[in-house]
């Protein structure tokens, strides 16, 4: 890390003005950009493993303990949690890239709760955060030199792989404070985000038990709504925290920097497209405000496919996109404007 320093910016506003310098100062000073092969590796083989041993799973176990039933339960609820963190939690409450109605709002919410990521107010503070901070000592997730234990060893690349991807959040107490007031005192302002979120657990309950509801009904038995809540539930959680994660890790590690953006974000065309558009997350430090993180035609963004279509029926409005001027004056190499 070079030249570390403690912002002054109000994190609020910095998640919905792009144009706000995230360190407080004038003068910005990335981060060392150069990673070392070894690093990408153990990142590399740190992301794909889970996914094979999940895939083996299902190879071995179809037709004994899933099947078409299971398939659908796993992808349907995944595209609802996953979605609900995307849209919900990011573009929505952190960013406020759009406005929607309370009845959305309220969806969206809950939608995000069902992926165990944590509440609302929790996810959001600690992301506005990691934007205030990113790639600095106080990144709550940062894979880059958190603090003094990940040295240039294999021991330290491995220390700051499980930090990015799951360390930071398994490893929180009930003495880390998310610092609420600071970070997010207009969602605590709000009587439909902050009833969701003081709920949240009970709409994680309410996720991985639809799913066992559905298929005992489906199969009138108890296995089967065994089955239901292992893959519709718990598997399910697996792989949406597995994915998110990802964009911690992989997206600081593993891609190209077409925009200025002051810390190390890339943009990584596989979870571009698994991970609903969250991928391109150089784009999105550039411009934290964006409803649209796929900025180039051929740059697959769910979550932004759907936010415009709401849009086109009357569920969303006044959607923040950057000017093609704007986003020329952050392109790597040009003076930002």
């Amino acid at each position: 890390m070079t030249n570390i320093q403690t912002s002054t910016v109000d994190p609020v506003a910095l998640s919905i003005d792009e144009n706000i310098d995230p360190t407080g100062f004038e003068t910005i000073h990335a981060p060392d950009e150069r990673i070392p092969r070894k690093v990408k590796i153990v990142n590399l083989l740190g992301v794909i493993i889970p996914f094979l041993a999940l895939i083996t799973a299902i190879v071995l176990l179809w037709g004994v303990a899933f099947n078409w039933i299971y398939l659908g339960l796993l992808v349907g609820m995944f595209i609802f949690s996953g979605l609900g963190i995307t849209i919900g939690y990011h573009r929505l409450f952190t960013h406020k890239s759009f406005v929607t109605t309370r009845f959305m709002t309220w969806l969206w919410a809950v939608a995000g709760s069902t992926a165990a990521e944590g509440s609302v107010l929790e996810w959001v503070a600690y992301h506005r955060r990691h934007h205030q901070f990113s790639d600095r000592v106080e990144d709550p997730h940062t894979p880059h030199g958190h603090g003094e234990e990940h040295g240039d060893t294999i021991k330290g690349f491995l220390k700051g792989f499980w930090h990015a991807h799951a360390g930071w959040f398994i490893s929180r107490s009930a003495s880390d404070d998310p610092e609420f007031d600071r970070y997010v005192p207009d969602l605590m302002k709000d009587p439909v985000v902050k009833g969701v979120s003081d709920r949240w657990q009970i709409y994680i309950a309410i996720g991985a038990l639809l799913p066992a509801l559905i298929a005992g009904l489906v199969t009138m038995s108890w296995t089967g709504a065994a089955l239901g809540f292992l893959w519709g539930g718990l598997v399910r959680i697996f792989l949406v925290h597995h994915l998110t994660w990802s964009i911690n890790s992989v997206c600081h590690i593993w891609g190209a920097r077409p925009y200025q953006s002051h810390d190390l974000s890339r943009n990584n065309v596989v979870f571009g497209v698994l991970a609903f558009g969250e991928g391109w997350h150089n784009n999105h430090h550039a411009f934290p405000t964006s409803a649209r993180h796929g900025l180039r035609w051929w740059q697959f963004d769910s979550s932004w496919l759907l936010i415009r279509a709401m849009k086109a029926v009357g569920l969303v409005w006044d959607i923040k996109l950057p000017t093609t001027e704007r986003m020329e004056s952050k392109r790597r190499g040009k003076t930002t404007a």
